[in-house]
């Protein structure tokens, strides 16, 4: 087409432009004369063929064979080699062999990484947000005018309605009146040994601390190795992990000069008032869970007022068509997206399954029921959906609110979710029947379709992916022993035994898969398939970063059965941290369990003095510590409190 045609689209003589020619198109039809005036009609035609042309380029970049190649070499002129390798580890339960591709599970900084990976993951959400533009521009388009206006007329109406509800009652909370603590404070074990191996306990928790205290404080991290700060990428510019996660771990250690310390620095330098794109699932579990632990242990007003805080920050990852939330929030600007990597784009389950304890009891603490509406209308929308087989796949789509592809998994992407039905129905002092309904339906269909024996006899949880199995266990997936033990006693009639024994029989398999390592520490996974047992067979499996599932279940089957075998296997994790992740500057994690000579990962995660030394200390501590009939663990090992039928329900605050 000769330039000359397409310069009246956007200039003109006398200034016409576009907006003059629109103009004397309404105005009598033709303005001026000559081939280079034309119709509104014509126009339009116009600007359509060049809308077109540049969409057909533009999608050309993303969608050709090697676009990644093109984008990396042509447009950004630069070689991946040349990039620096990604800190960005999205997810709490990326599968292990991700990691290679630059995913990883939650926590994984040890995890080999691709140089590449920084560039491919921004490809990646160039083209998932190209992707979205598209697919709602084609929404919108099949609309009439009318119906768009009323959409648009309806977000308005909902954003000032969560506005409001997010101004109104949180400047001033309401009071609490907090139940006399049971449990918080025990009296020292009887027994000398198990006194002495305790005591032990709180010295690596020392060692943990006075470490990061020394040379990381403020940041999320330590790095022991290095002797640094580490930030992750899941916490956005939110920075204290460590002293948050630890808050509670230091209480019940009746270490009350450093939980003073950590009060004070919350106090003084927590703060949520930035722009920071953050992991809804992380930042919740660690630092709502851990500060609402600490109000109920300490009964201090600023772990309270810190905690309904970051929920209200948090309160607009829910503002999808579903009401299921996005997996990461900026929350200065409330805008939220999902992993690229997450099936479309997807929800994925362990991450809004993870929300409810924490959730219900902001509501209590608050006095403002948003937060348990919130949680409440997952159950509803999960409710609504048929279940293949009667499982949850790992992902759901938050636009459709349907599921997307049929991957199954008591391991990473599915786990905590299971464990928040048990315990919220356990939480509400066993009236919440449609999560133990939930529940116990769930854990039967896992039972028929994923659990299996090998041929020694160790009892393994597979994956289920669109109807075929993988006989891969995760150690993430360790956590179910302890699940199935806790939820025991409420089984159906006949079966508490059953599930007793199911969860003794998940300890001992992972336990095997610490016993065959070299360093009796396991692996991120292991396999039972080609004639191996309970052993990580890539390499991209064969690391340990300090995670605690396998000594959590030890915590719950020592508890429900007082088999000394669970503190005799506890002591074994403790001996092998203290021999070969123990450095001067703190606790690493290996990068190979089964390698002689240790390759550490250089990251003290935080999950290690919330989760992996709080369940060792209570291993050796009496059972009037934390009574399981009184207290929840959430998926952190933050301690919340049973909430008793005789509390009043939450009220709306109307002020």
């Amino acid at each position: 087409m000769p330039a000359g045609g397409l310069l009246p689209l956007f200039s003109s003589p006398a200034g016409s432009g576009l907006g003059g020619g629109l103009g004397g198109g309404l105005g009598g039809g033709r303005k001026g004369s000559g081939p280079a005036a034309f119709r509104l009609t014509e126009k339009f035609v116009l600007l359509l063929v060049f809308s077109a042309f540049i969409t057909l380029c533009f999608g050309a970049i993303f969608f050709l064979p090697d676009s990644s190649k093109l984008l990396s070499g042509v447009l950004f002129h630069s070689s991946p080699a040349l990039q620096p390798p990604a800190d960005r580890k999205p997810g709490p339960g990326a599968r292990a062999e991700d990691a290679a591709d630059g995913r990883a599970r939650r926590g994984e900084e040890g995890a080999p990484g691709d140089p590449a990976a920084a560039v491919e993951d921004n490809l990646a959400r160039i083209r998932e947000n190209h992707e979205r533009a598209l697919r709602e521009a084609k929404e919108t388009l099949q609309k009439l005018p009318e119906e768009i206006q009323r959409d648009i007329l309806m977000e308005k109406e909902k954003v000032a309605q969560d506005q409001l509800s997010n101004r109104v009652g949180f400047k001033m909370l309401p009071p609490v009146d907090l139940a006399p603590l049971v449990g918080a404070i025990d009296r020292e074990p009887a027994d000398a040994a198990i006194r002495e191996k305790r005591e032990k306990i709180k010295e690596m928790m020392k060692h943990a601390w006075n470490n990061y205290k020394r040379y990381a404080w403020g940041k999320n991290e330590l790095k022991p190795v290095s002797k640094g700060g580490h930030s992750s990428s899941l916490f956005g510019n939110i920075q204290g992990a460590t002293i948050v996660d630890a808050l509670d771990t230091l209480f019940i250690m009746k270490m009350k000069d450093e939980f003073e310390e950590a009060k004070a620095w919350v106090d003084e330098n927590l703060n949520f008032n930035m722009n920071a794109e953050v992991s809804v699932f992380e930042v919740n579990i660690r630092f709502v869970g851990g500060l609402i632990s600490a109000y109920y242990l300490s009964g201090e007003e600023i772990f309270r007022k810190k905690a309904v805080e970051l929920g209200v920050k948090l309160l607009p990852a829910f503002h999808t068509p579903s009401g299921i939330p996005w997996a990461l929030l900026n929350i200065k600007s409330g805008i939220g997206r999902n992993w690229p990597w997450a099936s479309g784009g997807s929800s994925i389950l362990a991450e809004f399954g993870t929300l409810h304890l924490e959730f219900i009891h902001l509501s209590y603490l608050s006095g403002n029921p948003i937060f348990a509406d919130k949680v409440m209308n997952i159950r509803t929308v999960l409710n609504n959906l048929e279940k293949p087989q009667g499982l949850y796949p790992n992902y759901l789509n938050p636009n459709s609110g349907q599921w997307a592809q049929y991957h199954v998994s008591v391991g990473g992407l599915g786990d905590s979710f299971y464990e928040y039905l048990l315990k919220a129905w356990l939480m509400s002092d066993k009236t919440d029947l449609q999560a133990k309904k939930m529940y116990f339906d769930a854990i039967k269909a896992i039972e028929t379709h994923l659990i299996r024996k090998s041929r020694n006899g160790l009892t393994y949880i597979a994956e289920w992916k669109g109807g075929l199995l993988e006989h891969k266990m995760g150690h993430l997936t360790c956590f179910a022993g302890g699940m199935f033990a806790l939820g025991a006693d409420n089984a159906p009639e006949g079966l508490t035994q059953h599930y007793l024994q199911l969860g003794a029989e998940i300890a001992r398999t992972c336990h095997e898969s610490y016993n065959r390592t070299f360093a009796k520490l396991g692996p991120e996974a292991f396999r039972f398939d080609g004639g191996v047992e309970a052993i990580a067979t890539r390499q991209n499996e064969k690391y340990y970063i300090l995670r605690p599932e396998v000594v959590e279940t030890y915590m719950y089957m020592w508890r429900l059965t007082h088999d000394p075998k669970y503190r005799k296997w506890a002591w074994e994790a403790v001996e092998a941290l203290e021999k070969h992740c123990r450095v001067k500057g703190g606790y690493s994690g290996l990068r190979d369990v089964y390698f002689h000579k240790e390759s550490y990962d250089d990251v003290q995660q935080s999950f290690f003095l919330a989760e992996t030394l709080k369940y060792l200390y209570l291993i050796f501590s009496d059972d009037d510590l934390l009574p399981l009939e009184h207290w929840i663990f959430n998926t952190e090992a933050h301690l919340l409190p049973v909430l008793s039928r005789d509390i009043k329900k939450v009220e709306v605050n109307e002020k």
